[in-house]
Order: C-alpha cells, then sequence, then structure tokens
C-alpha cells in the first residue's frame, strides 16, 4: 500500500477520499488525515460545515471546468450523507431527480435562478450581469449531522485514520513527502494539501518556500454582509440567490455571494481576525435575508500582497469594534450619509449582540470600495424594491481571499485542492476539484 496524508478535512479532502472510493482505488493507500479542529465538525470556517448551499453551474465557483455530471454526482453525495432519499429515479432527469430528494416528508431545498427570461432580461437591462444556477439548499442546523456520517462512513474503512487537534507546522515536499506538525513528523509517498481558505498562512510559507509551484494572484474580494427583511426578497424567492455581477462607476466589480434567505449573521474568526459570514437552516428560520456584497479588487506590479491587503482591512474593522472577535454594524443610510450608527431602525440584527459594536464603516473602506458598495445597492434596488431602505443593515468587513494559484503536476504525488489552490471558492467546487484529482480525471483551467 501507499502511504497517503491528507493536510484538512474540509470539502475538497471530502471530495478526493469519495473519488478514491468510488472509482475503486481507496485500497491502493493507507490514507492519514490531519486536522487541526478537535473533531470531526470543528473548524468552522468550513463552508461544508457552515453553510450547506450546493449549486449546479458553470457560472461561479472557480476558475476550473467541472463537468455537470460531476456536479451532479457531489449533490446527490452530500444529499445522501444528509438523511435525503429520492423520490423518483434518474430517468426524469438528473435536476428532476435531485430535487425529489426528500427528509421526513419534506422536500430538498431549490431554487433555480433566472429561468424566468423575463426576469433575466430585466436584471440585464439594468446592468448586471445575471449568472445561471441550480441550488441545492442542505441547512447548517443538519451539517453537525452530514459531517458525522461522512466521518463515519470513511473510518468504516480500515486503511482510513485521522488525527484532530493535529496542526501541521511545515512541509517538505519530496517523494517521500515530509510533513511537519505538533505531534512530530511523517513521510508520504503521495500528499494532498487541502487546509481551504483558513490555512493562509500554511499557504503562504509554501508559497515563499516552493514559489516555482506559483501563479502569482493580484486579486482579493472586499465588501460587507448585507442584511434586510425576508419580504424585499420575495419576489425572486424561486431563486433561493439573486446571483449577479456589476461593473460598478468606480470600474470594479460588484457581486452578491452567499443568500441566506431566512437565515442568521455569522463571525468568521481566523487565527488572528474576524470577519463575518452568514447562513440559513433548514428548520430554524428568521425574519431576514442576509448576502454578501463584494468588490472584487485587482492590484498590479509592484504590488504582491492582496491577501495582506485583505487582511490588514479585516483587523481594522475589529481595532475599531474594540475587539478582535467584533466587527462593525451599520445602517444602510448612516454608511451612505457618513454617519456613525448610534441606534438601529425596523431592522433587526440576526447577530448576536456581543459579536458587534454600532460604528462607522467609512473609516475601514477606501473610497473607490465604498462608492463601489453604494453604486452597487442604488442600482440593485432599481430591480428589487426596498434593497436600500435606509436601516438595512452593514456589517464590515466581509473577505474572501483569492489564494495564489497552485500548480498540480510538477511535484511528484503532490495534489494541492479546494479554495486553498486558488482554483475554487465554494463547497461545490472545492469537492468536485478533490473528486476528480483522487478520479484522475483532467482538470481543465479557465
Amino acid at each position: 500500500m501507499k502511504r497517503l496524508g491528507i493536510v484538512g478535512f474540509g470539502a475538497s479532502a471530502i471530495g478526493f477520499v469519495y473519488g478514491l472510493i468510488d472509482t475503486g482505488r481507496v485500497n491502493e493507500y493507507k490514507i492519514t488525515i490531519f486536522e487541526r479542529g478537535k473533531n470531526y465538525s470543528h473548524n468552522t470556517i468550513s463552508g461544508v460545515r457552515v453553510d450547506g448551499k450546493i449549486f449546479i453551474s458553470h457560472g461561479m465557483g472557480g476558475e476550473i471546468h467541472i463537468p455537470l455530471e460531476v456536479q451532479a454526482k457531489i449533490v446527490e453525495f452530500y444529499l445522501k450523507f444528509s438523511g435525503y432519499t429520492p423520490t423518483i429515479d434518474k430517468s426524469k432527469g438528473v435536476v428532476n431527480y435531485l430535487k425529489s430528494f426528500e427528509r421526513d416528508g419534506r422536500k430538498i431545498e431549490f431554487g433555480e435562478s433566472f429561468a424566468d427570461e423575463k426576469v433575466y432580461k430585466l436584471f440585464y437591462h439594468h446592468g448586471f450581469d445575471p449568472v445561471k444556477s441550480y441550488f441545492f439548499h442542505l441547512g447548517t442546523d443538519i451539517l453537525k449531522e452530514t459531517n458525522k456520517n461522512i466521518y463515519d462512513y470513511f473510518s468504516s474503512f480500515g486503511n482510513i485514520e485521522f488525527l484532530f487537534g493535529t496542526v501541521v507546522e511545515d512541509v517538505d515536499l519530496g517523494p517521500p513527502h515530509r510533513v511537519h506538525t505538533n505531534e512530530g513528523s511523517f513521510e508520504f509517498d503521495e500528499l494532498v494539501i487541502a487546509v481551504g481558505r483558513s490555512g493562509h498562512r500554511l499557504m503562504d510559507h509554501l508559497k515563499e518556500k516552493y514559489p516555482h509551484l506559483v501563479r502569482p494572484n493580484q486579486f482579493v474580494d472586499i465588501g460587507i454582509r448585507y442584511e434586510l427583511p425576508n419580504h424585499v426578497m420575495e419576489p425572486f424567492s424561486d431563486m433561493y440567490e439573486v446571483k449577479v455581477r456589476y461593473k460598478t462607476k468606480t470600474g470594479y466589480i460588484c457581486r452578491v455571494f452567499c443568500q441566506n434567505p431566512a437565515g442568521k449573521v455569522a463571525l468568521e474568526r481566523y487565527e488572528d481576525f474576524t470577519t463575518v459570514n452568514g447562513y440559513s437552516d433548514s428548520f430554524h428560520k428568521t425574519e431576514n435575508t442576509n448576502f454578501a456584497v463584494l468588490v472584487t479588487t485587482r492590484f498590479t506590479e509592484p504590488f504582491k500582497d492582496p491577501t495582506g491587503y485583505g487582511v490588514n482591512l479585516a483587523k481594522l474593522a475589529n481595532i475599531l469594534a474594540g475587539d478582535k472577535e467584533r466587527v462593525i454594524l451599520q445602517t444602510y443610510g448612516d454608511f451612505k450619509e457618513f454617519r456613525r450608527t448610534k441606534r438601529l431602525g425596523r431592522v433587526h440584527p440576526t447577530l448576536n449582540s456581543e459579536s458587534y459594536i454600532l460604528g462607522d464603516a467609512n473609516l475601514v473602506f477606501p473610497s473607490k470600495i465604498r462608492e463601489s458598495l453604494i453604486d452597487f445597492v442604488e442600482s440593485l434596488d432599481k430591480v428589487i424594491t426596498g434593497v436600500a431602505y435606509f436601516d438595512n443593515l452593514l456589517y464590515a468587513v466581509e473577505v474572501k481571499f483569492y489564494t495564489n494559484k497552485f500548480l498540480n503536476d510538477v511535484v511528484e504525488g503532490l495534489h494541492v485542492i479546494g479554495d486553498c489552490s486558488g482554483w475554487t471558492r465554494s463547497i461545490q467546487y472545492a469537492t468536485s476539484m478533490g473528486y476528480m484529482r483522487a478520479a484522475k480525471m483532467k482538470i481543465q483551467v479557465l
């Protein structure tokens, strides 16, 4: 048996192990999975633990081509391990088959964005680039069960072991590949690095250590988590998520990301700073919808650290909030009028009051990013009336990092997959990339 090490147990690692099992290759390896969290459900940054929204689309999620049949296979995998079962067979069509999954008599939450051509043209007419997609929402409230089921299934293979509470501090590439942890060092014939966005410190270290494996990155997405009443989004509820991009008057591209109907705002904690995120449960609903509004910022030479730029803006927001584990909350009207928020209006925050301070996000954002956010919200209000209500809420900051793109097939037996690879930015694409890499399917770079 070959020795296979996997660093991290998030979406891409799950996809890789599933790919080995599904293609009958799992028995070729003795597999060790390192996870710094204390158990299978601990790492709260991973999307497969806090989001639970999976899609089928070519218009989002990463910069590689994932065949639709692979995306459908990954949706089916997560549905089954979440306790859902189909009520019709695949002869009725793949999407209809996946839509039919139900649990305890309740159908999976499903949405199809911009299936209505009139709605598509309405957004297009107002300058938006609508993204078509199928959405399947598992629900954050059942993800712990989902992850337990996956963990139990993988653990049933005698050649797969998990080392929880183990921090990978360094990697020496071979082969053999050496993994150095707080519990000692290990050698492997093949190595999978799947640490997600939260593993940016390890990836930065590897980038400096092995620069020939890296393509430069010049991008970072910086913005806000926006919260508003459910009734504002109700006319478009059949889509589940309104996925659009927009070129603002500053020239920056702004987009909606991670919409959560009847959801909650949450913190996303990194090692030394905190940002904001959102999620939605299947059974516990709120009166608000939240989503990210992100501005894609592209840097040019000689600047080489867009991740550091985003990290420092997040830290600045934490400083202004008085604590590295708190964020700024402001009404949209106050943000637009350059006023610090001292009291809230009709929209009540779903984030715990101990996790934010009423403040002024204008002190955080550079002017071009600020103007891009306002231009986007005001333009979206022309299509979705009420998006620009004065007392809608914004939380600062939300950051999505584009890590430097790591090159596979340069070092024998090395697989850098998922969001830490720089090629994906979603549960779907991260899991699919892992699956395809394990199944030895060709991954086409866009």
